[in-house]
């Protein structure tokens, strides 16, 4: 990451609020509970826009609370297509999601080229309500700028943003462990190239927000992930793809 992706002057107009799934929103959702996703709002302070990261189960709740706090939605960022971050049938569960938030704040899904069939197919949205990126797209909210990252392997268009110095990862990688690769569309090799390569222009400084809460800290210094967490021990591809493929 160039350190002009950080801008001292806008860190105080950053508006970044994380929310957990079961405890923050869908209170009373034994699936939220469950699944403990995050879901993340990113705003202008002064404009008063923010983007809903991953909207699911209790999309009235999210936008509401953002308006809580004097924000509009004005669209939405998919870190990539499971149901249980943007809504689809989750093992017979019908989970709400980017439609329903479509539904009430008209906006755009904004997802990686790559994944957006795979969106389409789990959510029933159609072309038009999606605005298709590539790596290295930067889409501002206001005047904050956020980064996108291609980071394939959990799944083919899986998706990281930075923030003035904030990763959202999705399910890319958690503080302990990075999303699995035996569902569709999953691919070992590439999971290890994204964390590998593709991140790691992220500085050691920057802060890991990831997809759920799997570890008792909901965020950490990235470079204390590195050092800590297991997915980062093999030495080698091989290694790695011995313990993860």
């Amino acid at each position: 990451m160039d350190r002009h992706d950080t801008h001292p002057s806008l860190e105080d107009r950053l508006y970044f609020r994380q929310l957990l799934a079961g405890r923050d929103f869908a209170a009373g959702d034994p699936i939220a509970a469950q699944m403990v996703n995050f879901t993340y709002l990113v705003g202008d302070r002064v404009t008063k826009e923010a983007l809903l990261v991953d909207p699911c189960y209790a999309v009235g709740e999210l936008v509401d609370l953002a308006a809580a706090d004097g924000y509009r939605i004005a669209g939405a960022l998919a870190t990539h297509y499971h149901p249980d971050h943007v809504g689809g049938d989750l093992f017979g569960h019908e989970l709400q999601g980017v439609r329903e938030l479509l539904e009430r704040c008209p906006c755009k899904v904004h997802v990686q080229r790559t994944e957006a069939a795979w969106l389409k197919r789990t959510t029933g949205c159609g072309d038009s309500d999606l605005a298709l990126h590539d790596s290295g797209d930067v889409l501002s909210v206001g005047a904050i700028p956020i980064r996108l990252i291609h980071t394939p392997g959990h799944t083919p268009g899986s998706q990281c943003f930075l923030v003035q110095n904030r990763l959202v990862a999705g399910d890319t990688l958690f503080l302990q462990g990075c999303g699995r690769t035996d569902l569709p569309g999953g691919d070992p090799r590439q999971l290890y190239l994204s964390l590998t390569q593709k991140l790691a222009k992220v500085p050691d400084d920057a802060v890991l927000f990831p997809g759920h809460l799997y570890d008792p800290r909901p965020s950490a210094k990235l470079g204390e992930t590195r050092r800590s967490n297991f997915v980062f021990k093999p030495e080698t591809e091989a290694e790695w793809l011995a313990m993860f493929g």
